[in-house]
């Protein structure tokens, strides 16, 4: 893509995909247009770059689409002095997003070529506020505290409850749950020791994170 190319597809990906998928919030659109999402995409997909599909990044793993990722970063409605949670770096696209509107961001990913790949690319950017994780956060996270918002970038057929406890009162977890061909978009907030409360936000498809745990299959 020459330049003039890659700025009208840009543009194109917001007003048609993201706009017309309930994502109005300026704050929001306004990062999604700042943000190069070329950068980030593997060099065999560049021209699918701002196109509305998931993109493979190799090992059943995927960049989500652009209309996904900024119904994530609506919903967390994240503030500037928050700690943020991400489970699946992947491509580092999110991640950078999250950066954005976050003070902190710790982002674990199970795969160690896409942590290094995102935190290279990342750290060559200028994200000063990142901290890069590998490890299986599948189940829950609980080697760096607690945070205010938790994206999780793939699905989970059951969601974990130490998941939800990672939560500080008040936080944001956006998950997918369930399994195909029916699968959820959930925003859940923490409101107390023992209270949470949830929201659906959408149907969708999303492969699952590696090493998830399915509901348990009784057999006679």
């Amino acid at each position: 893509m020459i330049e003039v190319n890659t700025e009208l597809a840009r543009y194109n990906m917001i007003e048609q995909q993201i706009r017309t998928w309930d994502v109005l919030d300026p704050q929001i659109l306004e990062l999604l247009a700042s943000v190069p999402r070329e950068r980030f995409v593997p060099e065999k997909y560049h021209n699918l770059a701002f196109s509305d599909l998931e993109i493979p990044l190799g090992q059943d793993e995927v960049m989500m689409a652009p209309k996904t990722e900024g119904r994530i970063l609506q919903s967390l409605a994240i503030q500037p002095l928050e700690r943020i949670l991400e489970i699946g770096t992947g491509s580092g696209f999110l991640t950078a997003c999250l950066a954005r509107l976050g003070s902190e961001v710790v982002s674990v990913e199970i795969v160690p070529e896409f942590s290094q790949r995102a935190q290279q690319l990342l750290t060559g950017m200028g994200y000063e506020n990142i901290q890069f994780r590998i490890g299986d956060a599948a189940s829950g996270w609980d080697q760096d505290g607690s945070f205010d918002a938790i994206a999780v970038t793939g699905s989970l057929p059951v969601l974990p409850e130490a998941l939800k406890r990672c939560l500080n009162k008040g936080g944001r977890l956006f998950v997918i749950t369930g399994e195909p061909p029916v699968m959820e978009a959930q925003l859940i907030q923490r409101l107390s020791d023992q209270e949470w409360q949830s929201e659906t936000l959408f149907e969708t498809d999303l492969p699952a994170l590696q090493n998830a745990v399915y509901p348990q299959v009784f057999s006679l």
